[in-house]
């Protein structure tokens, strides 16, 4: 008896798995960086006890950013007044943007969509708590806020890597994305 193939599933993989190396990198880093950030709105919505305590959750009412622009801004940070005085009157608005950028990018770099406006909004916020960290305490020029900005930097200048390990290729071949490449 011969053995027949009767299903062949390459199609459905093609152009999603990686055939080299840097590739797989790349869409590893993606999609790890893209937990990240997806965990940070599962933690601070729900509060499922590690950065955020289940009393300190969105869902029951707390603000997810007051605490940070409140304790977690350097005092010596010359942005300190901006970030613990006056951002804190717009604590509202700011939680439904942080908590939609922490969903977006997280979904995106998962996925492997929208990298440049995800990386761009990833960059803008790391760079913004890098600045109320202002002066640095363990390092006096770089932190991990600056490494994933570079990462992100890399993303955003190289929206291909939503390719690997992900539906960039089928986003990417989309009309509108193709018209507009800030959507890639």
């Amino acid at each position: 008896m011969v053995y027949e193939k009767k299903y062949d599933y390459s199609d459905m993989v093609k152009g999603i798995i990686p055939r080299n190396a840097d590739a797989f990198a790349f869409g590893t880093l993606r999609i790890a960086l893209g937990w990240i950030w997806l965990w940070a709105f599962f933690d601070k919505f729900l509060g499922l006890g590690f950065a955020t305590t289940p009393e300190k959750a969105w869902i029951n009412g707390n603000s997810p950013i007051t605490g940070y622009l409140k304790f977690a801004t350097n005092p010596e940070s010359p942005f300190y007044t901006f970030f613990s005085k006056d951002l804190v009157n717009f604590a509202g608005i700011l939680d439904f943007l942080m908590m939609g950028m922490f969903i977006f990018v997280g979904i995106s770099l998962i996925f492997g969509i929208f990298i440049r406006l995800a990386s761009l909004s990833a960059i803008v916020f790391m760079l913004s708590i890098y600045l109320g960290n202002i002066p640095l305490v363990n390092n006096p020029i770089i932190d991990d806020h600056i490494i994933y900005t570079l990462v992100l930097l890399v993303f955003f200048f190289t929206p291909t890597v939503g390719k690997y390990i992900g539906f960039g290729n089928k986003w990417q071949s989309i009309n509108v994305v193709q018209k507009y490449p800030i959507l890639k």
